[in-house]
């Protein structure tokens, strides 16, 4: 059996570094915004390279604080893309806002920031690029749009800690770039904890503040709210379980990278499927390593009945979920999109994959196609 993710093997290599961490939580009794939160939003804005970082609970919250704190109101839009998971387009209106999407890039699976211009409305408040599987999207272009038409830029990085990308000549981390950025560490992102967790990143002090009160009611002092807010703080459990993975996480993503190069050197003369592209000055983090095969659906069959797990991220677009319908978009409509809904599938890629385990999985995908 080679699993899709294997968390229980990342834990035999980390369990003597996790447990202390959580034994001293439960000696101090301090379960909520305990000190290990602070020294984890410490550590994630150095290690991103931004001013601040302020911990929630969830990456969707981490998403919805940081559109909340725009103010959104009735009528008002934020341009997003249509394949990624729903936490992105269900902050956008659950905020306040009208979900705006635009079709992807066939190679990268991001969003086409050529067609993002046109898009743009007298009420469009803010761009929400998704830096998918993670791989930054092309994040300069955004950056421009942002300041041409006054906009808040907000980087949906929850796949993506640790990407980089090279802007003149400067490395640049996901989650620094934008008004903010949101991570997710649900627990099979590359940072993970043990149940959900999310963090925002921002270059802005006072926004930092801002967010700050809203993911505790609104106010910095208890039982005082300058504004509503809600309940999204991170547990101190998880801020320390988070805490001592952190330091590992590079050498992860290296793993994930030498994994997905083997893959590709494996899978590259199968005709009927396409490897993914790593857009030139992007560092890939390879949160998911997603193929594209026209027969997917058998091919995912075939290897289920191998005993090898995989994935489809993702199967139904977001601007033909039914939720979505009032806004009025159609099949056909953002056909790269669609395309790539039926075409995707992610294949074990997690750090502790075996030399042996990847070969099983490419002569199974060989045998399959022969």
């Amino acid at each position: 059996m080679i699993p899709l993710l294997d968390l229980k093997a990342q834990f035999e290599t980390i369990k003597e570094d996790v447990l202390p961490a959580l034994l001293e939580v439960a000696e101090s009794q301090r379960f909520i915004m305990g000190e290990p939160v602070r020294q984890l939003e410490e550590a994630i804005s150095q290690y991103v390279g931004a001013e601040s970082a302020i911990a929630c609970a969830s990456g969707t919250d981490a998403l919805l604080l940081s559109l909340t704190a725009l103010g959104l109101e009735p009528g008002d839009e934020v341009i997003t893309s249509p394949f990624t998971f729903f936490a992105t387009a269900g902050a956008i209106h659950n905020a306040g806002g009208t979900p705006v999407f635009v079709d992807i890039e066939p190679d990268t699976f991001n969003i086409d920031t050529t067609q993002i211009e046109a898009a743009i409305t007298p009420r469009t408040r803010a761009i929400v690029p998704v830096h998918l599987f993670g791989q930054m999207a092309r994040i300069e272009d955004v950056m421009v749009l942002c300041d041409r038409h006054g906009m808040a830029l907000i980087e949906d990085a929850a796949q993506a800690i640790g990407a980089r990308r090279l802007l003149a000549g400067e490395w640049c981390m996901a989650g620094s770039l934008g008004t903010t950025g949101a991570f997710s560490f649900f627990p099979s992102k590359n940072l993970g904890g043990w149940g959900d967790g999310g963090i925002i990143t921002t270059q802005d002090a006072a926004l930092a503040q801002r967010l700050a009160k809203l993911r505790t009611h609104g106010g910095a002092k208890q039982y005082h709210h300058e504004e509503i807010g809600t309940n999204s703080r991170l547990d101190t459990l998880q801020a320390a379980i988070l805490l001592a993975k952190l330091p590992r996480l590079d050498k992860w993503n290296e793993a994930r990278r030498r994994h997905a190069e083997i893959y590709a050197e494996g899978l590259a003369d199968i005709a009927d499927v396409t490897v993914p592209y790593t857009d030139r000055g992007n560092e890939h983090v390879y949160n998911q390593y997603t193929i594209r095969t026209t027969r997917r659906d058998e091919l995912r069959s075939f290897l289920n009945e191998r005993g090898i797990g995989s994935a489809v991220y993702y199967p139904k677009a977001l601007h033909l979920q039914p939720c979505f319908e009032h806004l009025g978009y159609e099949g056909g409509q953002l056909p790269e999109t669609e395309r790539a809904c039926s075409e995707v599938l992610s294949l074990p890629v997690y750090p502790e994959l075996s030399a042996d385990q990847q070969e099983v999985v490419i002569a199974a995908i060989k045998e399959f196609h022969t």
